[in-house]
């Protein structure tokens, strides 16, 4: 019987299973774990959320299909998001669409723009679905490394001005997962003036908008005067509101790519359980002082984090933006791969982290930490790691 099925064939082995899989042999034999390696917020969401998801679910008439492209009122809310904090007007009814979080949002995307004779441009190393969303759904992918946004955009602009195929798309990602890098208004009027000229589309993600240390905060994209014309950018509330696990994201702009989206998934899925969706909308229109409460809470533990690393003599990059440090390994150990550092993390230092190859063959020789555990075991965790770097 067939077991070499076509797309699982074309799926790399994923790097992160081997860091899990030893995590988890190690836990089963007694060891405290401190796994900084999913980016998966240890938080509580917004009381008020939870108060109304809590008051929904009680109700007769909310527990059948849901609608594939968002309620109303979510997508509304998430308009004036937008307005308020970008000063972007989205139409709530053709520009915005809610997502199973923006992973899936990603995929469906790829399905619906892309086939085997586009090419899509990633940056490398980059989140994972920024790629095999694409490479799943038969389209073409053209990694380019991301040292820099600006060595990127150059790099992208050689490539383009230099292939005989202009690309379908380009996908953009600051504040960056994994890299944590940031980019000025003045990025996206030069991408967005460049991929104008040459007829790409832009995907933006922005999930981690609302988790940055320094001012002025991320712009989008779309704030750009005609970006709506070849850009859609995708948000999620999972690490804004600390609710990852309820998978609630969102695509805004570009009135055909949303179009689009909207066709795939009414085919594919009859969207995200209506009570969620209710309450997710109580998040954004009524908890705007949460946002600031984590950025406080994320800063503190990159500084407990990047302060007790450099006393190991390990002189971690400080990250302006997201829940991410993005590290080369500390000199005494840079004859490792990522994988083989990240197993020794566990080993010796009861620490998980995510190896750098996992995001792209570019990510090799880096680690990526995620600040997601609590104050106390973050500093734990950083202590940990701070012995086995002292050691002879």
């Amino acid at each position: 019987m067939k077991t070499d099925f076509y797309r699982i064939s074309k799926l790399p082995s994923y790097v992160f299973a081997e860091v899990n899989n030893l995590k988890n042999l190690y836990r089963s034999k007694g060891h405290d774990i401190i796994d900084f390696g999913m980016g998966n917020p240890m938080y509580k969401p917004p009381n008020k959320v939870i108060k109304k998801l809590s008051t929904c679910i009680q109700k007769d008439n909310v527990h059948g299909y849901s609608v594939s492209r968002g309620i109303k009122g979510l997508r509304k809310a998430q308009a004036e998001y937008y307005q308020k904090r970008f000063n972007v007007h989205l139409d709530f009814e053709s520009e915005v669409i809610v997502s199973i979080g923006s992973k899936e949002g990603l995929s469906s995307l790829a399905l619906a723009i892309s086939g085997p004779n586009d090419v899509i441009v990633v940056p490398d190393p980059s989140y994972p679905i920024h790629s095999w969303g694409f490479a799943i759904a038969g389209a073409r992918v053209k990694k380019i490394p991301h040292k820099t946004p600006e060595k990127f955009f150059l790099a992208f602009k050689k490539y383009v001005e230099s292939s005989k195929k202009t690309p379908l798309a380009v996908i953009v990602n600051y504040p960056c997962n994994p890299t944590a890098q940031v980019v000025d208004l003045e990025f996206y009027i030069e991408l967005v003036k460049f991929c104008k000229y040459h007829n790409i589309y832009i995907i933006s993600d922005l999930a981690y908008a609302e988790i940055y240390f320094n001012d002025p905060p991320p712009p989008s994209i779309l704030q750009v005067k005609g970006a709506k014309d070849i850009a859609i950018e995708f948000s999620s509330i999972s690490k804004t509101y600390s609710m990852a696990g309820w998978r609630i994201g969102f695509a805004v702009g570009n009135k055909d790519i949303i179009a689009a989206i909207s066709k795939i998934k009414s085919y594919l899925d009859y969207g995200v359980f209506t009570p969620l969706q209710i309450a997710s909308t109580i998040a954004i229109n009524e908890c705007a002082e949460y946002p600031a409460m984590m950025r406080d809470i994320y800063k503190e533990r990159r500084d407990i984090f990047t302060d007790i690393l450099k006393q190991g003599g390990w002189h971690v990059t400080v990250p302006e933006a997201s829940m991410f440090i993005w590290t080369k390994l500390p000199e005494k150990y840079k004859h490792l791969t990522s994988l083989e550092f990240s197993k020794l993390l566990i080993e010796k230092a009861n620490v998980a982290v995510s190896p750098g190859n996992g995001f792209g063959r570019a990510g090799e020789g880096y680690i990526r930490i995620s600040l997601v555990e609590n104050k106390n075991r973050i500093r734990q965790g950083a202590k940990n790691i701070k012995k086995f770097l002292l050691e002879k």
